[in-house]
């Protein structure tokens, strides 16, 4: 087999790591294909032969890739184009005289489900393609990305021939099945049609990168009990995409604004995954910008977090969880603080008990039912390598219908009335039913990579009364640091598919921001070293902020968005 075709492979497992692991790796490992990603990070793609079956102890925590789903909710009708959440945000107001900011002379890129380039609303007047490049993941019969192994590249040169042709799928056959990018990509930089009375999007001008990513392989969901039949993402491939949308900005000398609309509950909700990491290196530099939206999980009843109580050296919570007939598996992690260390036992629906399981620093246990055909494993951690936490990871396979309890017992802590640990079921895509936690907290439900420090992070609100979207995720991070930064308009959004609602909106609407401020800052000069950091605290500057909300806020962050108030203060309005 080739490189490509073995990265490709369902038989080849992805560990993320750094170059001094995989200089370990070679002599005992023979059958590998290594795709560097920068001078701190690589993927290698394992014959899963040279390696035990995946699991969280022998293998560390962070090296798994996660697995990410769409923020997008159902979409609605498709009415009459809408303009309101752009004057909501200021965008409309900022795109017309005396500013004309439109993205000119920027690169939006996405990494989601691809795009359907044949729209209208991804042309120029003339008709040509405003898209720069497709790298689809999926296809492996042309020309690879230069530094990236697999998938094919379209440019824009053969993008431009297929829109001229009478079968435009013969000569890009990359296509949106799903259509969630395309309603990303033209609600951030759809072209004005009719002078934008039937559509634009917040930079109607910009230049469009786009990675059409592929589904996670079959191994990966059968881990994490995902669904088949669910779109999935391995973090892996996010990562060699965002190395993909980077090479555009570096090899044309433009400002680069990416956008990222897919979340995850896997990880210590504070930004310490691989990809987390990735992001901030690209989001600090110069003439880059990192937008993620927030997730749709702060009504999921998807997240639990148990309290120690002050002056006790023990303390123990009962953590119920409903779990639905039509559930087949699903996992389960709970995150502790630093210096509490966690107990566990398990009831089932039935009324069986497991025994308490005191863990020592990195521990497997197996559990079965006399009267329940569920098996569950936990894995344990006392520090776990990205985060210096302690992580205890469940897989709940074939669970029973019902309530099942798990008795949490915090030790050693003795700091008073504080978070002990904090428990994340899957998002609700990943779950096959109503499973959720019978007392459950709204709060810190911000999906990962969405708590990544250096991007801008936005929840979503109907700009139709300003009230802010229940579905939403909503702040702080774990540790309460603060996150989102923004919120951004996201109910009811006119798109090129219909109108769609989520948070996935919100980020497409602020990357088109960022894209706009962007023209005005590096592409016309007047602050040339932007970057995400410099970027978020402008928009924070503009924020609308009500006199009855405390900022910043764990719905609104700094409050909503508006571009045009951005330049007011700017001008000293």
């Amino acid at each position: 087999m080739t490189d490509r075709e073995k990265i490709m492979s369902p038989d080849y497992l992805e560990i993320l790591s750094d170059f001094t692991l995989i200089k370990g790796l070679e002599n005992p490992i023979r059958d590998y294909v290594s795709q560097p990603i920068d001078t701190n990070l690589v993927i290698t793609y394992i014959n899963e032969k040279e390696l035990e079956p995946i699991n969280i102890t022998e293998f560390t925590y962070r090296s798994i890739p996660k697995v990410y789903g769409l923020m997008q909710d159902e979409p609605g009708e498709k009415p009459v184009f809408d303009p309101t959440p752009l004057m909501e945000s200021g965008i409309l107001q900022v795109q017309g005289a005396p500013l004309n900011l439109t993205g000119r002379g920027v690169v939006l890129g996405f990494l989601d489900t691809g795009i359907r380039y044949d729209d209208e609303v991804f042309r120029n007047p003339d008709g040509s393609s405003r898209i720069l490049g497709i790298w689809d993941q999926n296809i492996n019969d042309g020309p690879t990305p230069e530094g990236l192994l697999y998938g094919t590249e379209y440019k824009k040169n053969l993008i431009d021939a297929a829109l001229l042709s009478e079968n435009p799928r013969e000569i890009v056959p990359s296509y949106d099945e799903i259509g969630h990018g395309t309603a990303v990509a033209s609600v951030a930089a759809g072209s004005a049609i009719s002078g934008g009375l039937r559509f634009t999007g917040a930079a109607p001008d910009a230049n469009i990168a786009v990675v059409k990513l592929r589904q996670a392989k079959p191994y990966l969901r059968q881990f994490y009990l995902i669904p088949e039949d669910v779109p999935a993402y391995a973090e892996s491939d996010l990562i060699t995409a965002v190395k993909y949308l980077e090479s555009y900005a570096i090899s044309l000398l433009r400002p680069l604004v990416i956008c990222l609309c897919l979340g995850t509950n896997m990880g210590d909700h504070e930004g310490h995954s691989i990809l987390a990491g990735y992001l901030n290196t690209i989001a600090t530099r110069r003439s880059r910008v990192v937008v993620m939206c927030g997730g749709n999980e702060g009504n999921s009843g998807l997240h639990y977090v148990g309290q120690e109580v002050e002056g006790r050296p023990e303390s123990t919570d009962s953590v119920e969880i409903r779990v639905d007939e039509r559930e087949k598996g699903f996992i389960a992690e709970l995150w502790g603080n630093v210096p509490i260390s966690h107990a566990i036992s398990i009831r089932s629906p039935g009324g069986e008990t497991t025994d308490r399981v005191d863990f020592k620093a990195k521990e497997t246990r197996e559990f079965s039912f006399v009267y329940e055909k569920t098996k569950v494993r936990v894995d344990h951690i006392l520090v776990e390598q990205g985060s210096g936490e302690e992580l205890i990871f469940f897989r709940f396979v074939d669970p029973t219908p019902g309530v099942w309890t798990i008795r949490v017992t915090s030790m050693g802590g003795g700091a008073g009335d504080e978070d002990s640990f904090h428990i994340w079921l899957p998002v609700s895509q990943f779950l096959s039913g109503e499973t959720y936690f019978l007392r459950s907290s709204p709060y810190t439900t911000i999906t990962e990579p969405g708590n990544t420090r250096e991007g801008i992070t936005t929840t979503v609100y109907q700009d139709s009364n300003n009230s802010f979207y229940g579905e939403s995720g909503r702040g702080f991070t774990r540790e309460g640091n603060i996150k989102p930064d923004l919120c951004t308009p996201g109910v009811n959004i006119s798109t090129a598919v219909g109108n769609k609602t989520g948070s996935s909106m919100g980020a497409a609407l602020l990357s088109g921001i960022c894209a706009q401020f962007m023209q005005w800052a590096v592409v016309e000069g007047n602050q040339p070293w932007m970057e995400s950091r410099e970027m978020k605290r402008y928009l924070i500057r503009g924020a609308v902020r009500s006199p009855d909300i405390t900022y910043p806020s764990r719905e609104w962050g700094y409050g909503r968005v508006n571009i045009s108030r951005t330049f007011d203060v700017l001008a000293g309005v």
